[in-house]
């Protein structure tokens, strides 16, 4: 019978890369912005057709 192998551990490095985590925050704040202005723009318009 096959005995596991239960003492041998494979240890994996966790390198933490931020860089990708900025861009993902200013592409979402950039995208924010421009819902922000569409939605601005359309209420003023609105008001203006009243």
């Amino acid at each position: 019978m096959a005995m596991p192998e239960l003492k041998t551990k494979t240890q994996t490095k966790v390198e933490d890369d931020h860089s990708s985590l900025k861009g993902t925050l200013a592409s979402v704040f950039v995208l924010g912005c421009i819902l922000i202005i569409t939605w601005v723009s359309v209420y003023f318009l609105y008001l203006d057709r009243l």
